[in-house]
């Protein structure tokens, strides 16, 4: 079986890298495509209480599962499917229920930390950074926040604060220096999804 073509796209937290992915997406065919999101990869914390879950810096790459990451993706690679795991936004852990994915010509890797760990960029065909105003970035993320996983303004702002910020100047916009294509999500991505469709259909060609 031929190697999948893998996308990994980066960048900081609400930056726009969903947007991004369903604008080449809708611009792919019918080819059969997989996205996976690496959120879905945060470590099982159903040892811990849940004051102790909030106080975990999900923006470190020690707080994501690599490994298994790794893992699974070797075996679509090799044709194999994976039962992914699924993360709970307002539990704070790993749901009990997986997802079973099916192997794919195209591959689309999704998450802040993506571009982080070296074993997952030499995987990766094109690597992409989505980037954002901090302020702009800041308000998706209390709205997303608020509105679907239950928190309140004051425990957004204070992770923002305390971890997401300076966690995004430590380890996700470093990683910036990775990628093959630098997206700004404040303006049109036709030019950008034109090109990564054109190098897409050039490496399954």
């Amino acid at each position: 079986m031929k190697k999948p073509v893998i996308i990994a796209v980066g960048g900081g937290s609400s930056s726009g890298k969903t947007t991004v992915v369903n604008k080449i997406l809708a611009n792919l065919g019918d080819y059969p495509i997989v996205v996976i999101k690496h959120d879905d990869y945060y470590k099982d914390q159903s040892d811990l209480t849940m004051e102790e879950r909030r106080k975990v810096n999900y923006d470190h790459p020690f707080a994501l599962d690599n490994n298994l990451f790794y893992s699974q993706l070797q075996q679509l690679i090799s044709g194999h499917p994976i039962d992914k795991p699924t993360y709970d936004f307002i539990h704070l852990t790993r749901a009990q229920t997986t997802e079973r994915i099916h192997p794919a010509k195209i591959i689309f890797l999704e998450g802040i930390l993506v571009l982080e760990d070296v074993r997952i960029r030499d995987l990766a065909d094109i690597k992409i950074f989505v980037e954002a105003d901090d302020d702009l970035r800041f308000i998706r993320r209390l709205l997303r926040d608020t509105k679907e996983r239950g928190r309140t303004l004051e425990s957004v702002i204070d992770q923002y604060l305390t971890t997401v910020k300076p966690m995004h100047y430590a380890f996700v916009k470093p990683t910036k220096r990775y990628a093959d294509i630098i997206i700004p999500n404040d303006i049109s991505h036709d030019v950008a999804v034109d090109l990564i469709k054109a190098k897409i259909l050039s490496i399954l060609n």
